[in-house]
């Protein structure tokens, strides 16, 4: 039987950019992403203490257009899109028949009939065609314009005096000021449009900003110029994980599966349950003595990683760690598992099988870090 061959690799706009830097690239998703720079370290403690420059143009892109596309993306997704302002962003979910998660989502109101959604990459295809396939009876046109725009997230305390100051960004449509988390405005680069959306993936303040893609590299360029004084550098995909991590942040193939159900992953106040219909309405209940996200801290130096076990102290498995790291920040090991519901409040003393040696570890709130406001 022949095999078909692979994929070939796919790069963002700014592989040069990337490649001038000395990154190493990693797949990720089918595309190559650059995994650092320098130190995952140097670039975590930049984004937490400065600012962090990423590049993000795998992620996915739709335009959901018509006057039916409030009404409609109330039943494709879990959330009720129809209540959000225009200039407002929604962290939503898009969910299977069968109440699990096929991607979760960030959807941006740009007018009254007028929204974005941005999806994971590797999603790219499935969070496409569930789209189109809830098209029917509603007045509405879905289009994946992916491939026609890069995204450039600038993260940390310094990101507003960097964006502000980036060479180039004209007539922004809210003053700096008064721009707020989760919302958007209107601005131009090269005479074509921006997006600047106060949204982020790392716990920080920050800025991602949406650019036609033959823009992204002077966009880029400029950014590094405009954080030179305020210690912005590029980071890459492993400081992104563990900032999002130490942020208790789900990932999806981590947290999120098409396996779990949103209150399984503590993400049942995204779904509007009242909702007169939508995909996976009468679904999303977790099946008895499903396996719960919790948050885990342990001590000392040696961290648990995706797939380890969590014991009892008699060494019976209660749990899966899906995300796991040395916090940078913390200094202690943390990470996020799925466990019995039976274990879920602390009750009982467990342990991370760290290749066989048992890690004392405790249950505690997500997320593990909070920035100061």
């Amino acid at each position: 039987m022949t095999q078909s061959p692979p994929s070939p690799a796919r790069y963002t706009p700014l592989r040069e950019r990337h490649e001038a830097l000395g990154a190493s690239f990693t797949d990720f998703g089918g595309w190559q992403m650059p995994v650092r720079y320098t130190s995952d370290l140097a670039e975590h403690h930049a984004v937490r203490q400065a600012a962090g420059i990423f590049d993000i143009s795998h992620m996915a892109e739709f335009t959901i257009i018509g006057a039916g596309a409030a009404g409609y993306l109330d039943y494709a997704l879990a959330g009720r899109l129809s209540a959000l302002a225009v200039g407002k962003a929604k962290y939503s979910l898009l969910l299977a028949a069968d109440g699990g998660i096929i991607d979760d989502v960030i959807v941006y109101r740009l007018g009254d009939d007028d929204f974005l959604i941005i999806s994971n990459a590797g999603n790219r295809d499935a969070v496409g065609a569930a789209l189109q396939e809830r098209t029917n009876g509603y007045d509405v046109a879905v289009e994946d314009v992916s491939d026609a725009y890069a995204l450039i997230a600038v993260q940390g305390p310094n990101a507003e005096a960097i964006v502000a100051a980036i060479d180039g960004i004209e007539e922004v449509s809210v003053p700096w000021a008064e721009q707020k988390y989760y919302a958007w405005a209107r601005a131009g680069y090269n005479g074509r449009p921006l997006l600047l959306a106060r949204t982020g993936y790392t716990g920080e303040d920050g800025f991602e900003l949406l650019v036609a893609a033959a823009d992204a590299a002077a966009l880029w360029d400029a950014a590094l110029a405009a954080g030179a004084a305020h210690g912005l550098v590029p980071a890459g995909l492993a400081a992104r994980d563990t900032l999002r991590l130490e942020a208790g942040m789900p990932l999806y193939g981590h947290e999120l599966t098409r396996d779990t159900k949103p209150a399984q992953s503590g993400l049942g106040r995204v779904v509007v349950a009242d909702k007169d219909d939508f995909v996976g309405k009468g679904a999303v209940t977790p099946a008895e003595g499903a396996r719960v996200l919790v948050g885990l801290a342990a001590e000392g130096r040696r961290a648990g990683r995706a797939e380890y076990a969590v014991v009892t102290e008699d060494g019976a498995a209660v749990g899966e760690i899906t995300s796991g790291a040395l916090s940078p920040t913390l200094g202690h090991p943390i990470a996020m598992a799925f466990v019995d519901p039976a274990v879920a409040d602390g009750s009982v003393p467990l342990f991370l099988d760290v290749r066989g040696t048992k890690i004392p570890a405790t249950i505690t709130a997500l997320p593990f870090y909070r920035r100061k406001k």
